[in-house]
């Protein structure tokens, strides 16, 4: 069982930075693909950024802004937050892919952690 905890949430003024980490620790494989997924509230959630072998996957909302990458010796995921826009409040969720791609969907993972939230002020 992979478990997943992501940390580095919080409050932060418009046009500040932020940077989410993601620890995995049981079963895990640094290879799989990783992503971001945020929720804010009454929407449903939505990939921000994925990681693959050699490839990274940014939504368009993010693109240019956010920087996603992973340590794999440490099982870690990142993603720094730049230039964050108070539209980006929401709960950030880090999981982890069943496969090797860059995972577009909802069910192209499997494993999730707890969500952190970010609250971005104007």
């Amino acid at each position: 069982q992979v478990q997943l905890v992501e940390s580095g949430g919080g409050l932060v003024q418009a046009g500040g930075s932020l940077r989410l980490s993601c620890a995995a620790s049981g079963a895990a494989f640094s290879i799989n693909t990783m992503g971001w997924f945020r929720q804010a509230p009454g929407k449903e959630r939505e990939l921000v950024a994925s990681i693959g072998s050699g490839s990274t996957y940014y939504a368009d909302f993010v693109q240019g802004r956010f920087t996603i990458s992973r340590a794999n010796a440490k099982n870690m995921l990142y993603l720094q937050m730049n230039n964050l826009k108070p539209e980006d409040t929401a709960t950030y969720f880090c999981a982890r892919g069943r496969g090797f791609d860059l995972g577009l969907h909802l069910s192209d993972y499997d494993f999730w952690g707890q969500g952190t939230q970010v609250t971005v002020s104007s």
